[in-house]
């Protein structure tokens, strides 16, 4: 039997969220080469009103022929991310509608959603005590309204079972194609993939993506240390040393960085070295041994330890996915 999947359309849409769905489950067909090919899903659009216009976050509105009494048919409900979710969003609850559309619902109904979609299932109580991921620019906010929500600001997407959600955009087809994977096997998937031109997999998570630029200069006591430290990244940097560049002791500049970074210098000095080793591989040829001297990492292998950590990729995985192309090539 083919499993239903509903797509709640809500003012504010973004069409390329809303399209995901549609795209990747209306794709995925039964392998079996005794079979003929058929649609392993049903993929409907819903509003929560009567049939009608729905107004996307574009300079156009989507004409939606069901309304929210299709949400009680569904194996699978989705919920793309909008930007007019109103009290959704501000103060973390749904609205009457919402909530009349979420009780159309089964029980056994299987939740996902994709990017800020998160706030609807988490404003409906179904994240609380769960583990979630939403866009990393609004993982914070997330964080505070929805504060019995686990959230993982790093991750591409978490699966908790019955409940499913996706970190920001693209995030989503990762979740969908590993929808299907579960589903229905990695051959299913793969096809899919490659019919979408998209990879089967992304390796990492969002920390990729997420550049942390230092505190502003000029706005705390230890700037100078951090300037000359930034000066001489590729080499070794004692925290006795940035402490001289203060005049202060080693206990009273350790006090004050945290104070005003938030962090230790050490953190603090793996963290900037990183961010030199991501510059180098997006914009050089230089060999990943290379990178690892000039960012300060002295070996390839310590470098690779730090960028894994840091931001869940291999400097080649990363280098891989955000090289620029260089001039004249």
């Amino acid at each position: 039997m083919r499993r239903r999947v509903v797509v709640l359309a809500l003012d504010g849409v973004i069409p390329f969220e809303l399209g995901i769905p549609q795209r990747i489950f209306g794709l995925a067909r039964d392998m079996d080469p005794a079979g003929d090919g058929t649609r392993l899903y049903e993929v409907v659009t819903c509003s929560v009103r009567p049939p009608g216009p729905v107004r996307t976050d574009a300079d156009y509105s989507i004409m939606v022929e069901h309304g929210p009494e299709a949400l009680a048919a569904a194996d699978t409900v989705v919920v793309p991310a909008s930007y007019e979710l109103g009290p959704v969003h501000q103060e973390g609850r749904l609205t009457g509608e919402l909530a009349a559309a979420f009780a159309y619902i089964r029980p056994e109904a299987r939740m996902v959603s994709i990017c800020t979609g998160g706030y609807v299932l988490a404003a409906a109580g179904l994240l609380d005590g769960r583990p979630a991921t939403t866009h990393w620019s609004s993982a914070e906010h997330f964080q505070q309204l929805f504060p019995e929500v686990r959230v993982d600001p790093d991750v591409l997407f978490i699966d908790d079972g019955d409940v499913l959600t996706s970190a920001g955009v693209a995030a989503g087809i990762d979740l969908c194609l590993h929808i299907v994977r579960r589903d229905h096997g990695t051959a299913v998937a793969n096809d899919v993939a490659r019919r979408t031109v998209v990879p089967p997999h992304r390796d990492g998570g969002q920390a990729q993506f997420i550049r942390r630029p230092m505190p502003e200069a000029g706005l705390a006591t230890t700037t100078a240390a951090r300037t000359w430290a930034l000066g001489r990244l590729e080499q070794p940097i004692l925290l006795r040393d940035m402490a001289r560049q203060e005049s202060m002791s080693v206990r009273t500049f350790t006090r004050r960085f945290r104070e005003e970074v938030g962090i230790s210098p050490g953190q603090w000095l793996a963290q900037q070295r990183v961010e030199r080793a991501r510059q180098l591989l997006e914009s050089t040829d230089l060999s990943v041994d290379q990178v690892a001297r000039d960012a300060g990492f002295g070996t390839a292998t310590s470098l690779r330890q730090h960028v894994q950590a840091a931001l869940g990729v291999s400097p080649t995985v990363y280098r891989r996915t955000f090289r620029s192309t260089v001039a004249g090539r």
